[in-house]
């Protein structure tokens, strides 16, 4: 009896059956990075447009991951229109002081005041300074010198806008001591409140309950008061126009977690 012949042995190859789950991973992969890269952006066009192609590319019929890929869009109005509200109230605010301290800075210009009358526009608001001589006598709260020429601009200029005014008295550290100023602090109270006074007698138009006046005495100097030039700079009144809008840079993030949490 013939006996078969046999083959020969099989040999076992190692199969490529590894490929399909690699190229799934790789596919998931490329999916997620994706969906992260998308959510991260606010332009909601192009992600509607990527998650579109990519959805044709690797969807199979079923809900596609990328259909809520992206910023929610009713949130994300939500947060842009609270933090434009914001950010327009402090901007509007902003450059109405602009447009205040500019006008002042051009008559200040025009009438050679420098040397008596100065603005700064900080966080606190629109700082008006008036030096000493350009308002009072040396040690006295009785309006005199410029005060004409200075009243009038800063109280129309002042009846323009609603803020709230702190009209502020300062002096050098040079001790007085009269019957009608016993202190420094007498003296800085007494003309910033006369300061006051003057400008809300000037127009009609102004609210008093606006304003307010105190006296900081030596306390808050500008400049050193060992040099005169310095003490010259710390006698001053100054009218702070206050900002009623200040900006808050976490606002925004609030209200999109306020939004979030009000979705679920």
């Amino acid at each position: 009896m013939a006996r078969k012949k046999r083959g020969k042995p099989h040999e076992e190859h190692e199969g490529e059956a590894w490929l399909l789950p690699y190229s799934d991973l790789m596919t998931l992969l490329l999916a997620l990075f994706i969906a992260l890269f998308a959510m991260s952006q606010t332009d909601q066009n192009k992600v509607n447009e990527m998650a579109q192609a990519f959805t044709a590319a690797f969807n199979m019929g079923g809900p596609s991951f990328f259909d809520k890929a992206g910023p929610n869009p009713s949130m994300m109005r939500q947060v842009v229109s609270d933090e434009d509200l914001g950010n327009n109230a402090y901007i509007q605010e902003n450059q109405q002081l602009e447009n205040i301290k500019k006008q002042l800075d051009e008559y200040i210009e025009q009438n050679k005041l420098e040397d008596e009358l100065s603005t700064e526009l900080a966080d606190d608001g629109l700082m008006i300074r008036i030096k000493e001589k350009a308002l009072f006598p040396s040690g006295s709260a009785e309006l005199v010198g410029d005060a004409q020429k200075i009243g009038p601009v800063v109280a129309g200029l002042l009846a323009t806008i609603p803020q709230r005014v702190l009209i502020s008295g300062h002096t050098d550290n040079v001790p007085i001591n009269t019957a009608q100023y016993p202190s420094n602090w007498e003296l800085s109270s007494y003309r910033a409140l006369n300061f006051m006074k003057y400008l809300l007698s000037l127009n009609s138009g102004l609210n008093p309950a606006r304003f307010s006046a105190v006296g900081y005495s030596e306390y808050r100097p500008i400049a050193d008061n060992n040099q005169e030039a310095g003490r010259t700079q710390n006698r001053r009144v100054e009218v702070l126009i206050a900002r009623s809008q200040h900006f808050d840079p976490h606002e925004a993030e609030r209200k999109a977690l306020e939004a979030k949490l009000q979705d679920k």
